[in-house]
């Protein structure tokens, strides 16, 4: 693997299959579920709106296939400098979580490199595991060859969790943490903030460590004070 190429090889410990909330995506979580630890699973093209949940999924998909034995990579297309570089680089894993799909879309050698990873990774016996925002036909791609492939693969939509099941969450994953945020918290975050749970989740993190550091109790004035 070539060193300089950002793979994300320590999952981060809350992105697991089991700390996933499914809510309309129970089918979406057992089909990666399989793919991380069979060989011979469909592979997968995940399409949904930021905060469905579809990058906790890739993640988990490598952090559970390193899990059965089996290597892994996840490539964050988004967060690279040189995509088609990371492209060619990419390979040599039992499972590779491709992200962000959409950012090759109108650019032909990043699309090639897609293409032609597509194809060894077929004949290599890799699984493949996308995401994107969109499905294939609607990300603005102009290899014909690469849209017919994307969209040869099992295509589910994730479908983000409602307000309910998100504020559950935030409680949940609060308490792991040793705090408590009342409906008043939850009301400021939900209003004042963007509510996909994404940002949602970066906040409580933010929460934590001010409280650690402050040891004070988690009250609307002082989720004010740490700003924007």
């Amino acid at each position: 693997m070539n060193a300089q190429l950002p793979l994300v090889l320590r999952w981060p410990a809350h992105q697991r299959l089991a700390g996933f909330v499914p809510g309309a995506n129970a089918l979406a979580l057992e089909l990666v579920r399989r793919l991380a630890s069979e060989p011979d699973a469909p592979w997968l093209y995940l399409g949904g709106v930021l905060g469905s949940g579809r990058s906790h999924l890739l993640v988990a998909a490598c952090a559970a296939a390193q899990a059965a034995g089996r290597s892994a990579q996840y490539l964050p297309l988004a967060r690279v400098p040189d995509v088609t570089l990371a492209l060619r680089g990419c390979g040599g894993s039992a499972v590779l979580a491709i992200d962000d799909v959409d950012v090759i879309a109108g650019r032909p050698a990043a699309e090639q490199a897609l293409f032609d990873l597509y194809n060894r990774c077929r004949s290599d016996g890799a699984a493949l595991l996308f995401a994107a925002s969109a499905p294939p036909a609607q990300l603005g791609i102009a290899l014909p060859d690469l849209v017919s492939r994307l969209a040869a693969c099992t295509q589910l939509t994730l479908k983000p969790l409602n307000e309910a099941q998100r504020r559950a969450l935030l409680r949940d994953r609060a308490r792991q943490r040793g705090l408590e945020l009342d409906e008043a918290v939850l009301d400021w975050l939900f209003t004042r903030r963007k509510r996909d749970l994404g940002t949602l989740l970066e906040w409580l993190e933010r929460i934590d460590r001010a409280s650690l550091a402050s040891q004070r109790r988690v009250t609307v004035p002082f989720v004010r004070a740490l700003g924007d």
